[in-house]
């Protein structure tokens, strides 16, 4: 997993700018997407436990979206350059450079976890243990969603990714993922795709059992 990771920390270290500057606008573009993370945020308050982690934070911008949606959310990410682009972006909020299979927080303390396209990269191989590490911090009842590139296939498809290479994934093989991680799938999302890919903008939302 190390290879992979850094290799995917070098790319987007390349690029910190112009990704920031290509999602500033914080998903105005993107009602479906901008929809389940405003459902996300209501059902996290409802728990009662606000603390929240942008896993795959990136620049912030969604960080950033979720303390006004009412979180107590902060940013992880494995990018030192998104990390410190996030800090002059949002200096209220708090950001930490982190690997997804290690994340720095205690067991079973969180209240949600975002992920929003920030597993793509992942080989299908060493997805369980990222999701497994996610149901380790997220409290009994905490709320994970995680967006992705669907595919109508049965298996995961590697793309060509304009930062590094990614995978689009199947709906039901995710969901039964996250449930073999203690992830309980109760609603999803999959929609027509925003670019020429051609892969369904897909969002699963997920409870800690």
């Amino acid at each position: 997993m190390a290879n992979h990771q850094d290799e995917t920390r070098a790319a987007y270290n390349g690029v910190v700018e112009l990704y920031a500057s290509l999602f500033a606008d914080r998903l105005e573009t993107q009602p479906f997407a901008r929809a389940m993370i405003g459902t996300f945020a209501e059902l996290v308050r409802a728990t009662g436990n606000l603390q929240t982690a942008d896993v795959g934070c990136g620049p912030g911008h969604l960080t950033a979206m979720l303390h006004e949606l009412g979180l107590d959310a902060f940013g992880l990410d494995l990018s030192p350059g998104m990390v410190d682009h996030a800090r002059r972006a949002h200096p209220a909020l708090r950001f930490q450079e982190a690997r997804m299979e290690s994340l720095p927080i205690e067991d079973g303390v969180l209240g949600g976890i975002l992920a929003h396209y920030s597993m793509i990269h992942t080989p299908p191989g060493e997805l369980p243990k990222l999701l497994a590490e996610q149901g380790r911090v997220l409290a009994p009842g905490g709320l994970l969603l995680v967006s992705f590139f669907g595919t109508d296939g049965p298996e995961p498809v590697q793309f060509d990714h304009k930062v590094t290479p990614a995978y689009s994934w199947p709906a039901d093989r995710l969901a039964e993922l996250l449930a073999g991680a203690g992830l309980v799938p109760f609603a999803r999302l999959l929609h027509d795709p925003a670019s020429e890919r051609g892969f369904l903008d897909s969002h699963l939302l997920a409870r800690r059992s």
